[in-house]
């Protein structure tokens, strides 16, 4: 039997799941940072279904998944997972991953990307505990703004001191278990920002991809009522 220090991985790879209501720059720059800070082999976008934290979104699941498809397109590192918006349940993370860990295997070293304000909720999360075992998580923050443990609910202080890594290397040793955190530009871009000047009437240029925006006008999303 081999030890997890001795073993073989394929470089790891990282996890992007959000509602991407709508996609915008500021998620594609945060997974293509999480490649080169973190040296994954690729991302996979898992777009929620039914996003089980907020409410049913103005647009459907499957018209979220085109605009994500649109907007990787261009990037071979990019892949897009659309099991959670074909599957008729909520989409709960741990779900997610136990999934991929059954397509994938238990040796593939995967890494769950969240924002700082995503990763401070995670006691929220269904089963979250259990994350741990399925994958690593990547917490993406501010520059010059770290994540601290004082800022963090105890229960998740405790898990981020015992399972920190120093070193993105560490990403290839075990498959999963570790928490990582790294800086990313910032980009003062939300989906609710965008959903509000597209319900105004307002210009969303620049702010996420033309294929993005151009199918959001063809199809008349986030058109006030």
């Amino acid at each position: 039997m081999t030890s997890s220090a001795s073993r073989k991985l394929t470089d790891p790879l990282g996890l992007f799941g959000g509602t991407f209501d709508p996609v915008h720059f500021g998620h594609l720059r945060l997974a293509e940072e999480a490649i080169g800070h973190l040296g994954l082999g690729g991302v996979r976008w898992i777009p929620a279904g039914q996003p089980p934290h907020r409410g049913t979104p103005q647009v459907t699941a499957c018209q979220r998944l085109e605009m994500v498809l649109r907007s990787t397109a261009g990037n071979a590192r990019f892949s897009v997972d659309a099991s959670e918006v074909e599957a008729a349940a909520p989409s709960f993370t741990v779900h997610t991953l136990e999934r991929l860990r059954a397509e994938l295997g238990t040796e593939q070293s995967l890494v769950l990307l969240v924002g700082a304000d995503a990763f401070g909720g995670l006691p929220t999360w269904h089963r979250w505990r259990e994350l741990f075992a399925l994958a690593h998580i990547a917490v993406s923050h501010r520059p010059g703004f770290p994540v601290e443990m004082a800022s963090l609910p105890p229960e998740l202080a405790g898990e981020f001191a015992s399972r920190r890594l120093a070193d993105a290397g560490d990403l290839k040793q075990v498959p999963a278990g570790g928490i990582i955190t790294f800086s990313m530009t910032q980009l003062a871009i939300s989906a609710t920002q965008l959903r509000k000047l597209f319900a105004n009437g307002k210009s969303a240029r620049y702010l996420l991809p033309d294929s993005v925006l151009d199918y959001i006008n063809l199809n008349q999303l986030y058109k006030s009522p």
